[in-house]
């Protein structure tokens, strides 16, 4: 069945909005499309129907109209340092794999990935295939599942995207060109320039000489666009609008499903805090997920932002936790099993955490109970909420003392009525308004033609 991949010339390239713009874009024509990568880096995952699997390609099933199942990206490795990661297969936590070195890996991980693959090119009638970094990696080609090895065993051809707004993107998308294997340059059917800030006439004579060059066209210049989705990792700092609530959310090395805090963008000035000053003269301190919370409670003692902490609540300003950040803000953590790790919480909130070797993975509806003073205003607000967490808590969904609060369950800050609660106003836009509008930006500015072309569903 046809098949069609997104490729970047580097990360952030924009590959993962591409391929949600492509995917609603041949959903709205009536193709039955799916999304697929075989392997993710990322802390950013969701709860889909199997397991977890990256956020990217849960919203890419959600904006394809699809519930989002695990066969979409059936690798998921969750980094856990600098040489520790946890390896997701086919939704479930493989501990076995997670030992293995990086290159050691691969023979056991594309098996089950090709498999993911071949179900989903059997079922749909398109599957968009997002890529990983650059196909052009010569350190990592051996390794690497998600570029030119998954395009290979779809028959896909590849559009392969850069990011304009860095400078350089000509060059990057020559040097990837040159650097493929003739038969990997042979799959590039076209070339993308994204983020693109101006006139786009003026790029002229670049995408022509590039053409002659290659033999590849540009399809197209996309322009910046002030989407509502989350970036690659869920975490790029933008510049404050001023006038608005200012949210800081404490970024330890490990913290995960930043995704999940995009939607306050759109209300709130949101920074990330990596030193005490940070914190100063917000309006709500947020201490988001943590795929390590005993080294990331190590990391807030060692920077200083423990003690900030503490001394925000003993003055009575908000501080949030979510999961992860519940735990650092309770009690004692036990780890009996080994899995993350013992340590002493912040013992703002009375909560005990126990880590167990069988991770969580669900999704359910949270009912927020009766909350007093800051809080007052999320009393009995529900939310499509989900977990993905190791440490089991002895307390309930919600658990406050003062102007400290901790949630248990993902996803209060995806509830438009739970933003309005936190900082007075709700965001405008919802999901299925960002993915139409990323697929009204693909019709204007892309041949649209010439890319259905090349995904066989001219």
């Amino acid at each position: 069945m046809p098949a069609l991949a997104v490729q970047g010339v580097s990360s952030w390239a924009g590959k993962s909005l591409l391929a949600t713009a492509l995917v609603r874009l041949f959903a709205r024509r009536g193709v039955r499309v799916a999304p697929f990568k075989a392997q993710n880096m990322s802390n950013n995952a969701r709860v889909a129907r199997g397991g977890e699997i990256g956020a990217a390609q849960y919203l890419q099933a959600l904006a394809a109209g699809l519930e989002p199942d695990v066969r979409m990206n059936p690798v998921l490795v969750k980094p856990e340092g600098d040489r520790r990661s946890q390896v997701v297969v086919a939704g479930r936590v493989d501990a076995e794999l997670g030992r293995r070195p990086w290159r050691a890996r691969g023979p056991a991980l594309w098996p089950p990935a090709e498999a993911a693959l071949r179900s989903l090119l059997a079922e749909f009638e398109l599957v968009v295939i997002e890529g990983a970094g650059s196909p052009a990696e010569l350190n990592l080609r051996s390794t690497d599942l998600a570029n030119m090895r998954a395009a290979r065993a779809a028959g896909a051809r590849v559009v392969l995207v850069a990011d304009i707004d860095r400078g350089g993107a000509f060059a990057h998308l020559y040097g990837t060109w040159a650097l493929l294997e003739p038969d990997e340059r042979a799959a590039i059917g076209a070339f993308v320039l994204n983020k693109f800030r101006g006139d786009a006439s003026l790029l002229a004579p670049a995408p022509a000489e590039l053409e002659r060059l290659t033999g590849v066209p540009v399809a197209g210049v996309l322009p910046w666009l002030e989407h509502g989705l989350p970036d690659e990792d869920g975490a790029s700092a933008r510049p404050p609008a001023g006038g608005r609530p200012r949210v800081a959310v404490v970024r330890y090395p490990t913290a995960s499903n930043l995704d999940e805090l995009r939607a306050l963008e759109e209300v709130a000035d949101v920074a990330f805090a990596a030193e005490p000053g940070a914190l100063d003269g917000a309006d709500l301190v947020v201490l988001p997920g943590s795929k390590h919370v005993a080294a990331d409670l190590a990391w807030l003692r060692r920077t200083g932002l423990a003690g900030a902490v503490a001394a925000r609540a003993r003055a009575g300003g908000r501080i949030l936790g979510v999961c992860g950040g519940l735990q650092m803000l309770g009690g004692r953590i036990d780890d009996p099993a080994g899995v993350d790790g013992a340590a002493e919480g912040l013992g703002l909130l009375p909560v005990a955490t126990r880590f167990e070797p069988e991770k969580l993975v669900r999704r359910r509806e949270v009912r927020l109970g009766e909350l007093a003073g800051p809080w007052r205003a999320l009393s009995g607000l529900r939310f499509a909420g989900y977990e993905i967490r190791h440490g089991r808590l002895a307390g309930g969904d919600a658990v406050a003392r003062g102007a400290v609060l901790g949630v248990a369950a993902h996803g209060l800050f995806e509830s438009r009525e739970a933003v309005a609660a936190l900082l007075g106003r709700a965001p405008r836009r919802t999901l299925e308004q960002v993915f139409d509008e990323l697929a009204d930006a693909a019709e204007e500015h892309l041949d649209v033609e010439l890319v259905a072309a090349l995904a066989g569903v001219a």
